[in-house]
């Protein structure tokens, strides 16, 4: 941390704390800033969290992640499987006192769904929307679709005359727009400051439709990507919650007199993705020759060199899960049929490498986040220490999650590390960005970097999204599942956990998806 960031954190700290005299001002603080107010430019878990503070959905997800109302009062399919009309909330309006209609929720379909969202993925089943009145929508599918609903309960419906006089009625992730840096939204808080890099202040909603449960009066966050300076802001009284707690941190902040630890399992799983379309290496002196991560052998003996026991018991403290697929055994969906994952073994991982032709080993670079998932650089020093151990030798590149993901995008790393959490809590989530075949026109694979393509898990896909029998769904994800695991089109490591730090007169709810909603926070 450079001394200017340091003063400037300083500053903001100096500020919440002195701001903090009325009890119900709440002050937290996370690794990673949302990098946009805009909630149909990034498709993140930081910006998708903070953001439902502020914007709604046609529904969301309650405390034990149960779809609910929001915005629409009722939904009921149409027909044999059309579609599905939704009911929209009567007297609902958004933060400037624009009253809410079917137009926005139009508008922000066509906003969403366009090509240049990030979220574009969530609308590939659908095929029209229409307004039948003020009220009542129809969002018409091209087949079948009996988790839509589910599906949607991170679109957020923004004010069609707030954006267009605005001039934000596309979204602009990368040079930005209105809707970057403001926001009017309906939901419980009203964002009142925007300082990117330092903070983010938000007020109640004093037109919310809905019974408030909290009892906060500002709440503002602040970035923090030092480890050891959040637990400090913590422990000091600067801040009342930090997300997440180091592990290493967690016991000597559960023992301290004034703060707690509330700990748990995310639906987020870790794993390593290759570059399964480059033809070619594009790092260390071995850039240009030919890739090895398209021989499976390659791709299998790196699941083998990674001692996943190892991780969880010396990074994670024994807090994670070890990882099979691409969800948890939480998740709908997850396959029992392939619940075994590849055992630690690293002769068995060099004897495929000399199969492959790579006896002497190569080198390639690792591109990782360093403040994006709980202690991700240590995690890839890991891995890189593992691999270097059956000949593979891995030139580390970590940065913060704000020029990680447009490295991703721009096809820069010969081997990944990505954190997937499904939006729908169904293995279908995964499916659809992370193994299809990216196509932007369908608006499928947006998250598959590497570029896996198998023409079954395409062929399969819009069946699992259609079928009703859960018996029938379910051999049909396996057999997804088979694919992806024999072709180790990503190697799982770990289910990620959950270590939050609050002070003691702190009332929250955690939820696996680790979003933080201020609307059940309680200072006493």
């Amino acid at each position: 941390m450079t001394t200017t960031f340091s003063k400037g954190l300083a500053s903001v700290l100096a500020l919440c704390a002195a701001t903090s005299a009325g009890a119900e001002t709440f002050r937290w603080a996370g690794t990673t800033d949302p990098q946009t107010m805009d909630p149909h430019a990034v498709s993140s878990a930081p910006v998708l969290g903070f953001l439902n503070n502020v914007y709604e959905g046609l529904v969301r997800r309650g405390k034990d992640m149960a779809i609910e109302p929001a915005l629409a009062t009722s939904w009921e399919p149409i027909g044999a499987g059309e579609g599905w009309r939704f009911t929209l909330r009567q007297g609902v309006t958004f933060h400037d006192g624009a009253a809410f209609t079917a137009e926005d929720v139009l508008f922000s379909y066509e906003r969403a769904s366009s090509e240049a969202s990030d979220v574009r993925s969530w609308f590939a089943p659908v095929s029209e929307v229409r307004v039948v009145d003020d009220f009542t929508v129809e969002i018409m599918t091209t087949a079948p679709n009996p988790i839509f609903p589910d599906s949607i309960a991170n679109w957020m419906i923004m004010d069609k005359g707030w954006a267009e006089a605005n001039n934000t009625a596309q979204p602009d992730k990368e040079n930005g727009n209105y809707a970057t840096l403001n926001a009017n939204g309906t939901g419980a808080f009203v964002l009142s400051d925007r300082q990117p890099g330092l903070s983010t202040s938000l007020t109640p909603f004093a037109g919310w439709w809905d019974e408030a449960e909290h009892n906060i009066t500002q709440a503002t966050f602040t970035p923090i990507d030092n480890p050891a300076t959040a637990v400090a802001a913590l422990l000091s009284g600067d801040v009342d919650m930090i997300n997440p707690v180091p592990i290493q941190d967690a016991a000597r902040v559960d023992e301290r007199e004034g703060t707690k630890v509330i700990r748990g399992i995310e639906a987020r799983v870790i794993m390593l993705g290759f570059g399964h379309d480059h033809e070619a290496l594009k790092y260390t002196s071995q850039a240009g020759n030919p890739n090895p991560f398209q021989d499976v052998r390659v791709r299998e003996a790196v699941a083998k060199a990674i001692n996943v026991d190892a991780i969880r018991q010396t990074i994670m403290r024994g807090s994670a899960e070890a990882a099979s697929q691409l969800v948890s055994p939480a998740m709908r969906g997850f396959s029992e049929a392939n619940a075994e994952r590849p055992a630690y073994d690293p002769d068995g991982a060099r004897a495929l490498l000399a199969d492959a032709g790579f006896a002497d080993g190569f080198s390639f670079g690792l591109k990782c986040p360093n403040n994006r998932y709980l202690n991700d650089e240590a995690v890839c020093q890991a891995v890189t220490g593992m691999l270097a151990q059956v000949g593979i030798t891995a030139e580390l590149d970590a940065m913060p999650v704000q020029n990680y993901w447009p490295e991703l995008r721009a096809d820069n790393f010969d081997m990944y590390l990505l954190g997937w959490s499904p939006g729908t809590f169904d293995h279908e989530h995964p499916v659809r960005f992370l193994v299809t075949t990216p196509n932007p026109e369908k608006k499928l694979g947006s998250w598959n970097f590497g570029g896996f393509s198998d023409a079954r898990v395409d062929e399969l896909l819009p069946m699992i999204q259609s079928e009703i029998d859960d018996g029938k769904r379910q051999m049909m994800i396996d057999e997804i599942t088979s694919i992806y695991q024999d072709n180790h089109a990503y190697v799982p490591m770990y289910v990620q956990p959950l270590v939050w730090g609050t002070r003691d007169n702190i009332e929250l709810t955690q939820r696996p998806d680790n979003f933080f909603i201020l609307r059940w926070v309680s200072v006493n």
